[in-house]
């Protein structure tokens, strides 16, 4: 267990490092929802740190699919059945979410050495678009995995039930907002608000489970539990 634990911890560091640089750091600062001229000379002229916005989201994806494996290893003993459903889930998130760095990766193919048209701009909006579609539409399957998770960790005897308390919580943000923009015509009037529901949750909880997971997985044996494994 101290070894899925450690491997599940590193994921989920990269996870957040990776993640919160490519959007936040790089993907965020590059649009300009209300001006698609300064979007897509902003593409056109940060071509590289774009570029490495995009790496970061592979390394992320790298990750995430990886927690597939290890967190079903964490989960089977308490039960089979249903971990490898909250795996499923999660792979249909991270097949999403692929879909939607195809989208990134055209505009990084359409902007290279390219000069700003109305096509041109026209074709990197559309394409924004449809990977906010693919990615909430991952990160709605990424909270029925969250709430799947968090039964898991509910029912373990290994892990702190207020985990899975959290991961619940975590779960409903994301559910929320996901379904909110997908549907809500007028969801920009409420982006705030609905920021705050999934990010604070998410933020706390995940976070909260990637702690426990890297102090179990680096935590030193006793010889009582050396001599337990022999």
């Amino acid at each position: 267990m101290r070894k899925i634990a450690k491997i599940s911890g590193i994921a989920y560091v990269m996870i957040f490092i990776a993640g919160f640089y490519s959007n936040f750091a790089v993907l965020e600062s590059l649009v300009d929802s209300n001006n698609p001229t300064i979007t897509t000379a902003n593409f056109i002229s940060n071509h590289s740190q774009f570029g490495i916005g995009l790496l970061g989201f592979v390394v992320m994806l790298f990750f995430d699919v990886l927690l597939v494996w290890s967190l079903t290893g964490l989960t089977k003993s308490v039960n089979r059945k249903i971990t490898y459903i909250a795996s499923l889930f999660r792979l249909l998130h991270a097949l999403f979410f692929g879909i939607a760095l195809f989208k990134l990766w055209s505009i990084y193919l359409l902007t290279s050495n390219a000069s700003i048209s109305d096509i041109l701009k026209h074709s990197v909006v559309n394409l924004l678009i449809d990977f906010d579609t693919f990615w909430t539409i991952g990160l709605l399957f990424f909270g029925i995995h969250l709430i799947i998770l968090g039964y898991l960790v509910l029912k373990s005897v290994d892990i702190p039930k207020a985990l899975g308390f959290l991961l619940l919580l975590a779960a409903i943000g994301y559910i929320l907002d996901g379904t909110a923009k997908l549907f809500m015509s007028n969801y920009i009037d409420y982006k705030d608000v609905f920021e705050i529901i999934v990010v604070m949750p998410s933020v706390i909880g995940e976070f909260s489970f990637t702690i426990w997971l890297l102090v179990i997985g680096f935590k030193k044996q006793t010889t009582q539990q050396i001599s337990k494994m022999v």
